[in-house]
């Protein structure tokens, strides 16, 4: 819901966003600064905390809690090392994004551009005499990917929610405060996961006639506060007696590593928000460090969270590390905090 709208009002950064997007261009075409926008689309913008809160819930996603089997797939050591790359790499090219999009609406003197719009006035000014003359092609292709990506993460999300909605309710008569190894529960199933996408289906659609950013940073901080909660309880149970690391081996069989790889880059998922984020602040020109303080500590989360979880289960690490816990009652807790957060998110 949130990433959709942020991108809506990246699109309309010309005419003025959703939320109110700026529609003044700078008098020298070197500033791009707001300060001729009207009082009432000020007010509207984001401060530097609400900026960090929706990065922040932008790049924590599902993907966090597979990070585990992706630690396994690489290796205890490779791992961490690839992980930390990968990080660096994207917060990189998120960089080189900003830098281009700042030159392009400098040289075209406006306020702000979009991806798209970002890709085709690149394209015009290659070398290449075919690309400057279908530039207009990269700007649908842009968007065509866009669309794809922020679709299926949105789709993941949908089914995630409802497989531990479904989860939760059908181990309600199982779970205590005697903690159970999760392999030795045998549930049978008491309704289709379709049930539960029909019952959080209305909850979503709601959410999603929610456009103004500022409204949605109050659901951001509430889901950031949620995912904090249920990251304490997971962390409180796999930083208990971990085993002996010098089994696990420092680099995984190179077959699996892609696997590796496509987790790591599906955590990643915030790069479609930078530009619309920047966009709706109230003062872009702080956004860099924005940037580069908020995703340290996503880097930070994620590092710490595939090691510690594949040093504490090794081989018998699942593709989610909430199946790997336990069946105690803060387990429920922790899934159905993921799942709200995955609703705010979607």
């Amino acid at each position: 819901m949130s990433k959709t709208s942020l991108l809506r009002g990246d699109d309309s950064s010309e005419s003025g966003s959703l939320d109110g997007g700026p529609k003044s261009v700078s008098k020298s075409g070197s500033d791009t600064s707001s300060e001729d926008v009207h009082p009432a689309e000020e007010a509207n913008r984001l401060s530097m905390i609400q900026t960090l809160i929706h990065l922040w819930k932008c790049n924590i996603g599902t993907g966090l809690l597979g990070l585990p089997l992706a630690m396994k797939n690489a290796g205890i050591l490779v791992g961490p090392i690839g992980l930390l790359t990968i990080g660096v790499l994207t917060v990189h090219c998120m960089v080189i994004l900003l830098n281009c999009a700042h030159h392009l609406s400098q040289r075209l003197q406006k306020t702000f551009v979009n991806y798209g719009e970002a890709m085709m006035h690149s394209l015009e000014t290659c070398p290449n005499a075919w690309l400057r003359t279908h530039a207009a092609w990269g700007r649908y292709t842009v968007s065509f990917l866009l669309i794809i990506t922020q679709l299926g993460f949105c789709s993941v999300y949908f089914i995630f929610m409802a497989d531990n909605l479904q989860q939760i309710v059908e181990e309600a008569h199982v779970t205590s405060n005697v903690c159970l190894p999760r392999k030795s529960l045998v549930l049978t199933p008491i309704l289709d996961i379709r049930v539960y996408m029909l019952t959080i289906l209305p909850f979503l659609v709601l959410l999603v006639f929610i456009r103004n950013l500022k409204v949605l940073s109050v659901f951001s901080t509430l889901a950031n506060i949620t995912t904090l909660g249920s990251m304490a309880l997971i962390f409180e149970y796999i930083t208990q007696e971990i085993p002996d690391p010098s089994n696990l081996p420092l680099m995984a069989d190179w077959k699996t590593f892609l696997l590796f790889f496509g987790t790591a880059i599906f955590t990643f998922e915030g790069v479609g928000m930078v530009l619309p984020l920047k966009n709706q602040m109230k003062h872009p020109q702080n956004f860099s460090f924005v940037l580069y303080f908020g995703m340290s500590l996503v880097i930070i989360l994620f590092i710490c969270l595939g090691t510690l979880g594949y040093m504490k289960f090794g081989s018998d690490t699942q593709a989610s590390i909430i199946l790997n816990l336990p069946n105690c009652w803060y387990v429920p807790a922790a899934r159905g905090a993921q799942g709200r957060v995955m609703g705010s998110q979607s």
